[in-house]
């Protein structure tokens, strides 16, 4: 059976086992997921390691190791692949200068949107931002998340903010579009809303990397978009940029609002997230309200969708 061997970032896995979810079968010992598709059998491992083995391997492999490393090569390890500079590594200078940061929420949880938000810091509101407490917002309860979130936007701060509700969400994933490719655009157009906005000069721009700079030129460029100049991708950026730091914390605050409406209007508090805590709110819900309801409030695609049959 033909097979191939890549070293993938594990920003990367993230996304594929978005993508695959609907896909995922049993999850053999030491691996993060495996999925079948007509091309090929995935399996993901800790390690990095993504082995892609069936009738076209790589057909399935092409569409997330463009700029990865084969592991059959013997030239590189996984660590290495993962903490490789590309071209698109954002230079040192950027993080105490006048700069853009992008970010985005909501994309591992079953229930609720995507949203993004793209933030303009100036080199003179930096200081006043981590006064503030505006730090990586993973290392801040929800709470703290929606307050430092007004007094972000109290600072005269230039920013976008865009929500990829779920039945929008779902008739683009039905239409072929891979979350991946939502969420590039989802960033792609929040910058340029931004770069709308100002007239001062930045040192550039940076994303918070979810996915390979090459794959995110190529989800764009099938919509005939062109990524902006001065554009850097970096993972776990938050903890680097205070602009994508406040961005983070603005789309995370977009979608706890959601969340929040969400609930309210099903009677029910929705999960964050995708455990099995989740399968049995879906459940729930469709014992309530029947199946259909989830396009208007879920990630259908998920696999918890399925897992959640167990509860009915």
């Amino acid at each position: 059976m033909p097979q191939s061997v890549h070293v993938i970032p594990l920003v990367t896995i993230e996304e594929m086992q978005r993508h695959y979810a609907s896909s995922a079968t049993n999850t053999p010992q030491g691996a993060i997921f495996r999925a079948k598709t007509t091309n090929a059998v995935i399996t993901a491992y800790r390690s990095g390691k993504v082995l892609f083995q069936g009738k076209a391997p790589e057909l399935e492999a092409n569409k997330w190791v463009s700029d990865s490393i084969s592991a059959l090569s013997g030239k590189s390890n996984s660590r290495q692949a993962t903490n490789a500079k590309h071209p698109y590594s954002p230079p040192k200078t950027l993080f105490g200068h006048s700069h853009i940061g992008s970010d985005e929420a909501g994309t591992g949880d079953y229930f609720g949107p995507i949203t993004v938000a793209c933030v303009y810091v100036k080199e003179d509101q930096i200081a006043a931002l981590k006064q503030i407490g505006v730090q990586d917002s993973k290392n801040l309860t929800d709470t703290t998340i929606k307050k430092l979130s007004k007094k972000i936007l109290n600072q005269d701060i230039t920013y976008s903010l865009l929500v990829l509700r779920n039945e929008k969400y779902n008739a683009l994933k039905a239409s072929g579009w891979s979350q991946g490719k939502m969420k590039a655009m989802l960033h792609h157009h929040t910058i340029n809303n931004v770069l709308q906005k100002i007239n001062s000069s930045y040192e550039g721009i940076l994303i918070d990397q979810f996915c390979e700079p090459s794959l995110y030129n190529k989800y764009i460029a099938s919509e005939k978009a062109k990524i902006a100049n001065k554009t850097y991708f970096m993972t776990k950026a938050e903890s680097y940029s205070i602009a994508v730091a406040a961005a983070s914390i603005i789309a995370r605050t977009s979608f706890l609002n959601e969340m929040d409406e969400l609930s309210d209007k099903l009677k029910i508090t929705l999960p964050k997230g995708a455990s099995n805590h989740v399968d049995k709110a879906i459940a729930k819900i469709m014992n309530e309200k029947g199946k259909d309801i989830l396009n208007t409030c879920a990630k259908t695609h998920f696999v918890n969708t399925t897992k959640a049959e167990k509860y009915l």
